[in-house]
């Protein structure tokens, strides 16, 4: 038994009810099990996923809520039987902390399909019973399992955003062959999902073009994070000139919009990925059957391929671009979240500023 996680000693944030207000919290985390590694948290990634389950979008928060799923830090404690990692080390945790372990999914390393549904990593219920509370307080306790080696060279406050906006659009791009140099991408969406397409299409060799409502994004998209084209999506003439032309989108946009204008885009056997939520997806089955073309879903990634896609990233220098803030400014920073008023991803400074 370890002697940390005894007592309310884990400083946090949480929201109390559906005003998604954030205030100072203290509370219990479980005790270091055999096969457990107790990591002070160093950096918090901010997602959309924080606004959802402080403010009950989804009718099933379970108050109070400590949110965060894009976590970074360094271990500091190891269980007796955890052989996987040392004190010292960096690790990441993302957006769940257990699964079955036993079932097709769990076995192929795809964890994030567990059919009895993984557990997240908060806002969700333990094993034990328990509501999980995430990366806005000092420590976490996780199984091994489920922590990421983050490569002392990689700065801990990037890896956070890699956890969760990375892989989600890492995965299918991965899955869907678009690592191949040569095809041509096109991203819907500048945001933190958005912009780390556009960086990993850069890396694997891809022709890359972004897609916005906002023209104020296009030196931005082009200079900064070195797309190959920019469109402003409501310009016909720009999209009609892209016709046929890509062989793989994804889509990033959880606001509604159109989705006909760019299924025209896509080459036969093109691909349309989305990974955003937008409240419904709507098209003329013509332009999915033209084309002999397909509309797929993506989630995160299981633990094999987010542990390969940090390693990608420190490998070809792929960093995000965040906006490092300290826990006391987390209120505004979800307000700016929901504004889209953030270049591209905010990143809490847990160990500078959660005093």
């Amino acid at each position: 038994m370890s002697s940390q996680g005894v007592g309310e000693d884990c400083l946090g944030w949480a929201a109390r009810d559906a005003s998604g207000v954030l205030s100072p919290y203290k509370f219990s985390r479980r005790t270091l099990g055999n096969e457990d590694v107790h990591i002070k948290i160093t950096h918090c990634g901010v997602c959309y996923a924080d606004v959802i389950w402080t403010r009950d979008l989804h009718h099933d928060s379970k108050y109070p809520v400590v949110p965060g799923h894009e976590i970074a830090g360094i271990v500091t404690e190891v269980g007796s039987n955890a052989h996987r990692f040392q004190v010292g080390d960096h690790v990441g945790v993302g957006v769940y902390v257990n699964s079955c372990r036993d079932c097709e999914y769990c076995n192929d390393r795809l964890e994030v399909h567990c059919t009895k549904g993984v557990i997240l990593t908060f806002n969700g219920v333990d094993f034990d019973g328990t509501i999980t509370k995430g990366g806005y307080s000092s420590y976490i306790i996780v199984h091994e399992r489920y922590c990421f080696v983050i490569p002392k060279s990689y700065p801990l406050a990037s890896a956070a955003p890699l956890l969760c906006a990375g892989i989600t659009v890492y995965s299918p791009m991965v899955r869907h062959k678009m690592n191949q140099p040569g095809k041509s991408l096109g991203v819907i969406g500048l945001g933190g999902l958005g912009h780390m397409a556009v960086k990993f299409g850069k890396a694997f060799g891809l022709n890359v073009t972004v897609f916005s409502t906002s023209i104020s994004k296009k030196e931005e998209a082009l200079s900064l994070l070195g797309a190959d084209k920019f469109v402003v999506s409501s310009n016909q003439e720009e999209m009609a000139a892209l016709a046929k032309s890509l062989d793989f989108i994804v889509d990033t946009a959880s606001g509604d919009h159109p989705f006909d204008p760019y299924m025209s885009l896509l080459k036969t056997y093109g691909v349309f990925v989305i990974v955003g939520v937008p409240s419904e997806v709507k098209f003329m089955p013509a332009n999915l059957i033209i084309g002999s073309k397909t509309v797929a879903g993506s989630v995160t990634g299981g633990t094999k391929e987010i542990q390969e896609m940090i390693d990608v990233c420190a490998a070809n220098g792929i960093y995000p671009n965040i906006e490092v803030i300290p826990i006391e400014y987390a209120n505004e920073a979800l307000e700016r979240l929901i504004k889209r008023d953030v270049k591209y991803r905010f990143v809490i400074d847990i160990e500078n500023s959660l005093k």
